[in-house]
């Protein structure tokens, strides 16, 4: 098969294509068959090549019918510049995503090559299963606080007479409680699917982040830890950080939380001075932005070796299988927006340890 221009020029071939990638010519006849068809198909270049098209590479579509018989592309109208991927089976039952481009030596003409790639469906598959897990969770996750709520408000409205106002408070309390669950479950839900389209919006303005880490313990604190749990370490003179005040409290509040209930001890929460990135002299330019780092460490067990790799991918729950498992996910997906890192690992102690940083600046920096 000729290869014209980029390709060439790298002395690529189609065997190195990541897809699978049949062409025929004008007369319908296979002239390229790589690797990954014969990888897909199960069969060899050397029976494919030269044979009519339908033939190397029969198709139906999920009904069972001829794929070929039904697209024509040969005789068919000359409008068509070919097929969208589309699922169809291969001889035996694989299945296999399909793309066809029909390359015409003028619009209205006749089809001069016939283009046709294949990919597998692993990782459609994938996807799906991630998309059927998503919905079981939170099925799940709805399921507890709901009936709650509907228990105890049907139980309200049938009896409210029977009982005192302080059992009356402790239900709505109860209510309000499950009602909070499950408006931070749908928080996550919209949050995942920004950042799985890339459409995480950052409202940025400046952070005092030494205030907002004391706020979350003071907050933890009030709610019944005790104020010797925690061990904070700010430096000094901390840069100014322009940020999205709400997003960050979602990451704070996740790492600090997740250093309570997951593990023991002391939580210490260090905070530090990021120095900006070097140039290729080895000097920092006016460019070099610092930032602020800030570590949440525990004094727990920490997280295997083999499951580290894993943490911040969805539905990550280590050994507690209760919660969505996608709280790391949302705080890796914040950061990262925000133009930061985060990592995770382990204390000298075996405890785990996140840390995140986040580059300091401008609006117009970082816009």
């Amino acid at each position: 098969m000729d290869t014209e221009g980029g390709a060439g020029e790298l002395g690529l071939t189609p065997d190195d294509l990541p897809d699978g990638l049949v062409v025929a010519d004008g007369a319908g006849e296979v002239i390229c068959f790589n690797a990954e068809a014969t990888r897909l198909t199960g069969r060899p270049a050397a029976e494919a090549l030269g044979r009519p098209v339908e033939e190397a590479l029969p198709l139906q579509d999920t009904d069972g019918r001829g794929w070929w018989p039904l697209t024509d592309p040969y005789r068919g109208p000359a409008s068509r510049t070919g097929h969208p991927e589309r699922n169809l089976l291969l001889p035996g039952g694989g299945e296999v995503l399909v793309t066809a481009r029909y390359v015409r030596a003028h619009p209205a003409g006749p089809v001069r090559r016939l283009v046709v790639t294949l990919r597998a469906t692993d990782a459609r598959q994938r996807a799906e299963r991630s998309d059927a897990e998503l919905i079981a969770t939170v099925a799940h996750e709805l399921r507890s606080p709901l009936t709650s709520v509907k228990g105890f408000t049907a139980t309200m409205l049938d009896k409210w007479e029977r009982f005192t106002d302080d059992q009356k408070k402790l239900m709505l309390q109860t209510v309000d409680s499950d009602a909070d669950r499950v408006t931070r479950l749908i928080t996550e839900l919209l949050d995942v699917s920004r950042i799985d389209s890339g459409r995480l919006e950052i409202r940025r303005q400046p952070v005092r982040l030494d205030d907002a880490v004391r706020r979350h313990v003071e907050t933890l604190v009030n709610g019944g830890l005790t104020a010797d749990r925690f061990d904070l370490r700010i430096a000094e003179s901390l840069p100014d950080l322009w940020a999205d005040p709400d997003k960050i409290d979602q990451v704070l509040g996740n790492l600090l939380e997740n250093a309570v209930r997951h593990g023991a001890g002391t939580v210490t929460i260090e905070m530090d001075r990021a120095p900006g990135k070097r140039g290729p002299s080895g000097q920092e330019g006016p460019a070099a932005q610092e930032g602020t780092t800030v570590t949440v460490s525990d004094e727990g067990s920490g997280i295997p070796e083999d499951a580290i790799h894993r943490v911040f991918t969805r539905f990550w729950r280590g050994n507690d299988r209760g919660g969505t498992g996608l709280g790391l996910y949302i705080v890796k997906g914040i950061v990262e927006a925000h133009g930061g890192t985060v990592t995770v690992g382990r204390t000298a102690r075996g405890g785990a340890r996140f840390r995140f940083t986040l580059p300091a600046g401008t609006p117009a920096f970082l816009s």
